[in-house]
């Protein structure tokens, strides 16, 4: 399993991935889910993807050799993220239909984002079938894979101006919900930063296992988590709960 989540705010875009793309009871594999492609002060693109590997893989492989064999349309010439977008549902689509030929589904989603020299950071999510959806106000980050453990806390707190570091942070903080709901979904843990109009990617991490900062970061939520809880207010039985259906309270019956 796979989780992948990048974040567009005011400030830049923030992209999130594990590596995990097996996990049994005696055997742990890992790969990088987050490619770059870009040129320093002309564009920066980076593509996250979930599904099944050896689509994905051949999709990322086709497009790097797009660009070495400088095709007519690759990452390094097209005019704007969506037409990225564009590009790689058609790579998606070519890739799937040589795996799907004995009827099982190889399907891949992919995240798009980043920024063209003129135009606006933007970000994209691109399904199997090659179409693509962009953020927007309402919905400023995307998600493939495992999605709906990490989902709430962006919910609570992602908004077009929140600051990117507290976006990064927001996005490992959904990283470790998800991982620890599903173990298929582990580290190493990428991150990457984007800063708007810079067109240089400059602020990536990679944590293992063992980070540190991972550990301090699932420590901390969790003993937060448990603080905040035991800080709700209580339940009020008697002028919340004890109501029939019809307003009369189950006492005087």
């Amino acid at each position: 399993m796979t989780y992948c989540v990048a974040v567009a705010v005011e400030a830049g875009i923030v992209f999130c991935s594990d590596s995990r793309t097996n996990a049994g009871v005696d055997q742990i594999s890992t790969y990088s889910k987050m490619s770059r492609f870009g040129r320093d002060g002309e564009r920066q693109i980076v593509v996250l993807n979930s599904g099944n590997l050896a689509t994905t893989q051949a999709v990322i492989s086709q497009l790097q050799k797009d660009i070495d064999d400088n095709a007519v349309t690759h990452l390094l010439n097209v005019p704007s993220i969506e037409a990225a977008a564009d590009y790689i549902g058609q790579v998606n689509i070519a890739q799937q239909a040589k795996y799907n030929q004995d009827g099982t589904a190889y399907e891949a989603h992919f995240i798009v984002g980043g920024q063209i020299q003129g135009k606006p950071p933007e970000l994209t999510m691109v399904y199997p079938q090659g179409n693509h959806i962009k953020t927007s106000s309402d919905t400023p980050f995307l998600q493939i894979g495992e999605s709906k453990y990490g989902k709430p806390i962006l919910d609570r707190i992602i908004e077009p101006k929140t600051l990117l570091d507290t976006a990064a942070v927001c996005a490992l903080v959904s990283m470790d919900s998800t991982m620890r709901s599903n173990l298929t979904v582990g580290p190493p843990i990428e991150v990457l930063i984007y800063e708007a109009n810079s067109l240089q990617l400059q602020r990536y991490h990679r944590m293992e296992q063992d980070s540190d900062y991972l550990r301090d970061l699932k420590r901390a939520w969790d003993e937060r988590l448990k603080e905040a809880f035991r800080q709700l207010p209580p339940l009020n039985w008697a002028t919340m709960w004890d109501k029939l259906p019809n307003g009369e309270n189950e006492t005087s019956q």
